[in-house]
């Protein structure tokens, strides 16, 4: 069975937060307000959410959400080893 995934999306700015906070949002791989990423359902994401929990919102990936972030994985992994050769 696949592993479950989780949506992570940043709605408030970390602007004027403890350097742990701006840390743990860039850890989560956001970079803005309204930027998502999809994240493995594990201990440690689920802890990283905990500390930030005001400034981002999270809800279960759709299997159309997981599908789509596979393809442009696997894509961004191809386009490295192109460059690298």
């Amino acid at each position: 069975m696949a592993e479950k995934m989780l949506k992570v999306t940043q709605v408030r700015s970390d602007l004027g937060h403890v350097a742990r906070n701006r840390g743990t949002i860039r850890a989560l791989g956001l970079d803005r307000i309204g930027h998502s990423n999809l994240l493995p359902d594990n201990p440690a994401i689920r802890g990283m959410i905990r500390q930030v929990q005001f400034l981002v919102e999270v809800a279960e990936a759709t299997p159309a959400e997981v599908q789509a972030a596979s393809k442009v994985t696997a894509a961004k992994v191809a386009r490295k080893a192109k460059v690298a050769k």
